[in-house]
């Protein structure tokens, strides 16, 4: 059982590296995925947290995670992750509006992260609705998937795509952080294993949908020559601090 769980740990927090693309150091060429892998991979997550609704053994790998987890109370502090899940998109404008070279324009990573956004938390909320899935503290019914860390993944593909072939550190640190966002969730009694699984490929794909279909968004939507005024603001709601986006075409 041990060994089962930690095998799950370690996959869990390797796997976006894995797939991560891009350069190990500045100018060295570093292999890429195969797309159809780069979407296999987070895919294959929000499957496992499907099967989780209906499989009572996963259900108990859930328990058994959880418990394992939590033994040491001192490893998080509560309402970190609110903030955190936020870290690798900070990162990407920060590196953005510091002067170093990204894949878009700053007006057009505004717009990619907002859509992202807003797919990636639409099917959470959706989902959330239809599992109706009991928290691990009994705290509500909202418990499939994370949206914590749909978003911190969000954030993290975001960073990814922006800064991951320049070098392929960017893309682990931002991945890493976003697996300690899923983590917390567990360790906070938050969430269950599947839950954060679920979310974390939710992310993913709702990122990569984003940028896949942005040419086509922009040439229908955009045009050569409208422009676009993006601002960028944070916005505290419910307790959470969120960004918040507002883009005219």
């Amino acid at each position: 059982m041990m060994i089962l769980l930690r095998l799950i740990t370690f996959l869990f927090l390797i796997s976006p590296i894995l797939k991560a693309r891009g350069n190990d150091s500045i100018g060295k060429p570093h292999a890429r995925l195969p797309k159809t892998l780069e979407i296999a991979i987070p895919a294959t997550m929000v499957a496992y947290g499907v099967a989780s609704l209906g499989s009572k053994y996963l259900k108990e790998r859930d328990l058994a995670f959880r418990d394992l987890l939590i033994k040491n109370k001192s490893l998080w502090r509560d309402s970190w992750d609110d903030y955190t899940q936020f870290a690798p998109a900070v990162a990407a404008f920060s590196m953005k509006l510091s002067g170093m070279p990204s894949v878009h324009r700053l007006q057009d990573m505004c717009v990619l992260y907002a859509l992202s956004n807003a797919l990636g938390t639409s099917v959470v909320l959706v989902t959330k609705e239809v599992t109706d899935r009991q928290r691990p503290n009994d705290s509500n019914r909202h418990s499939f998937p994370s949206g914590h860390t749909a978003i911190a993944f969000i954030a993290a593909e975001f960073l990814h795509q922006e800064y991951g072939d320049r070098s392929v550190w960017i893309s682990i640190g931002g991945y890493g952080m976003a697996s300690l966002v899923g983590l917390s969730r567990i360790y906070r009694n938050k969430h269950w294993l599947s839950d954060v699984i679920a979310g974390a490929g939710t992310g993913i794909l709702a990122t990569k949908m984003v940028y896949l279909s942005y040419p086509f968004l922009k040439k229908t939507f955009g045009g050569k020559n409208k422009k676009r005024q993006t601002v960028v603001f944070p916005a505290y709601e419910n307790g959470n601090l969120t960004l918040g986006f507002s883009c005219g075409f």
